[in-house]
């Protein structure tokens, strides 16, 4: 010992103290790797538009968190590559035929006004891609509805071109689910030769690299199997048509129902801590989803009921919040009562 100790670094923390090599940017990668699936197949149906529009996106977030921090003189966080995350996954619930510029303005929306307004990483209270996609949807709500038809490829320059557009599965899912069965098969659905955007096309995909989150850890199974199987017992309670387990394959199947349940509602920040509190997220935002899917006027729903579970995540952990250790249930019960009494 020749005072090397005076080169140690003291970290104080709370606890629990865990020694894990995890942090921000491992888990963010690990996302990054679990679409990937996706967004291969997205390139493969739509052409190579689909990764120009997911290269735009991510720059164009990362950019924009650049810039805010910079001109405010905050410490740069693009190393942690949420910002990288959030521009992939607004890349993936928007129409691949939508202009680049309005990708730029919706990563605005999701990385200034969401994310760093309410004070970085950690502190929004709703998930800033979702968000982005809801602005885009309130402003610009032709281009944002307007799909490219199964097998056609996407032009990277828009342009001056007529593109070929069809209506999506989620839109004939009510009064003209005869009509869905007719040209898109189970099969069709699962694997991804429908139309809709790069993160609703192919549920196998999105389920590969759902399951890659839950075997690293990443993520839990509860958010994503209680939302998946709320939507698929409502389904077959109210089914279109004579065929429950059909009407909820194609429930499931189609959809941005397993971006939304492994992606988005899952995000560590906008979700409930508890395993009870996750349970009780991922039913709402399946209730939300099927009524909004019924009833809205919009065929899909999982965007807005995530967005709206988002704002009552508070509420949730404060309901299921365990008791301390040491602590009496009962008395703690007793000196509330007795509190509210004063």
């Amino acid at each position: 010992m020749t005072g090397d100790y005076k080169a140690l670094k003291l970290i104080a923390s709370s606890n629990p103290h865990i020694r894990n090599n995890e942090d921000t940017r491992s888990i963010m990668l690990d996302v990054i790797i679990a679409l990937c699936p996706a967004l291969a197949w997205s390139i493969y149906r739509f052409g190579v538009r689909a990764l120009v529009a997911a290269a735009v996106s991510v720059a164009s977030a990362m950019c924009w968190e650049w810039l805010y921090r910079k001109a405010l003189k905050k410490p740069q966080m693009l190393g942690d590559l949420s910002a990288a995350v959030t521009g992939l996954l607004l890349s993936m619930v928007c129409p691949v035929t939508l202009p680049y510029w309005m990708l730029i303005v919706g990563n605005f929306f999701a990385i200034v006004v969401v994310k760093q307004l309410y004070g970085g990483l950690g502190k929004n209270f709703m998930n800033p891609a979702l968000a982005g996609r809801a602005a885009l949807v309130a402003c610009y709500a032709s281009q944002m509805t307007s799909w490219i038809a199964p097998g056609e490829k996407a032009a990277l320059s828009l342009s001056g071109v007529d593109v070929v557009t069809a209506a999506t599965p989620m839109a004939l899912m009510g009064e003209q689910f005869t009509e869905l069965t007719t040209k898109f098969s189970v099969s069709d659905m699962f694997i991804g030769f429908t139309g809709g955007s790069a993160g609703e096309v192919s549920a196998m995909m999105l389920l590969i690299g759902g399951l890659y989150l839950i075997i690293r850890k990443v993520i839990s199974w509860h958010i994503p199997v209680a939302y998946i199987g709320t939507v698929a017992l409502l389904a077959l309670i109210f089914p279109h048509g004579n065929d429950p387990i059909l009407y909820m394959c194609y429930s499931v199947f189609g959809g941005g129902l397993m971006l939304g349940a492994f992606f988005m509602a899952t995000d560590y920040v906008t979700s409930p801590v508890t395993k009870k509190g996750q349970l009780i997220f991922g039913v709402g935002c399946g209730l939300l989803t099927v009524f909004i899917r019924t009833f809205g006027s919009f065929p899909e729903g999982v965007c807005y009921s995530i967005l709206l579970m988002n704002c009552t995540v508070w509420i949730i952990d404060r309901s299921v919040k365990p008791v301390r250790f040491g602590v009496d249930p009962e008395a703690e019960k007793a000196k509330k009562k007795e509190a509210a009494k004063k």
